[in-house]
């Protein structure tokens, strides 16, 4: 009796929505601990409070084939059949991702296609690691948006077989979703409008200059070699200097101590 699916759940696929489950494993998870001393019972409400306690997502591990808390309460949700609305907030929920996880898990088991696209395309933002029990029993670290990437397009996730759901290509052409729109693009736009840009500059420096750009170049060459050529001038060693006691212009006329002033004024 505590094993039953409830009587107002609906089929899912066509069949008992436990049954979305291999029976190996559904009976693994009947004669678990954990499913009957936190499973027994459990309603929608009692189930949130479970959810929050998850720790790591997984499905068996051991030789055993142990099932984990996420496995057992994805059975029990699938027993109880939740309202909609509430797996809804479970994949909404930003302060707990195990609770996202489970609700999206859940989502792309009884979900139909276009529900699982529309609500678990979102998760493709959330970039926090979780972690995961393997086979072995040890863990690994998967992100979010891994974890989402694997239920949209994997066959098989936590030991269980998805459902198959229809390409998005084939529900985008029969205009029930709308083409999706990536977070990067806003990024990859910006990269490709300076790369553009870096390859107009390069553009402009490689060409070769007008005839009017070279004009002005020569003319500006020209008027620089005119300005050194005076300066070289203006250095060159001259035989005439200034006398002592007056300030006119003497020529040296022994080159040792005697000059005479042109004023005729003073001889030095």
């Amino acid at each position: 009796m505590a094993n039953r699916t409830m009587k107002y759940a609906q089929s899912v696929k066509g069949t008992n929505p436990q049954y979305l489950i291999e029976k190996i494993i559904r009976s693994r998870i009947y004669e678990s601990k954990y499913w009957k001393e936190h499973c027994f019972a459990l309603t929608a409400e009692l189930l949130v409070d479970k959810a929050l306690a998850l720790d790591h997502i997984g499905g068996v591990f051991g030789g055993s084939i142990k099932p984990t808390p996420f496995l057992c309460l994805t059975q029990k949700m699938l027993q109880i059949q939740p309202d909609k609305d509430i797996v809804i907030e479970f994949i909404k929920n930003e302060d707990y991702k195990y609770v996202r996880a489970l609700g999206a898990f859940y989502m792309r088991l009884t979900g139909t296609a276009a529900d699982c696209y529309k609500y678990l395309e979102l998760l493709y933002n959330d970039y926090r690691k979780m972690k995961l029990k393997t086979r072995t029993g040890k863990f690994e670290l998967v992100h979010v948006d891994e974890f989402v990437d694997e239920l949209l397009h994997g066959e098989r996730s936590c030991d269980v077989i998805l459902p198959r759901i229809q390409k998005r290509q084939v529900l985008e052409e029969t205009e029930q979703l709308e083409q999706r729109i990536s977070a990067l693009e806003d990024d990859l736009d910006i990269e490709s409008e300076e790369e553009a840009e870096g390859e107009q500059q390069d553009i402009s420096q490689n060409r070769s200059p007008s005839p009017i750009e070279q004009r002005h170049r020569e003319r500006d060459r020209g008027r620089r070699d005119g300005r050194r050529h005076r300066r070289s001038r203006s250095y060159s060693p001259s035989p005439h200097r200034r006398c002592a006691c007056c300030v006119c212009l003497c020529v040296c006329l022994c080159r040792v101590c005697v000059c005479v002033c042109l004023c005729g004024v003073c001889v030095c």
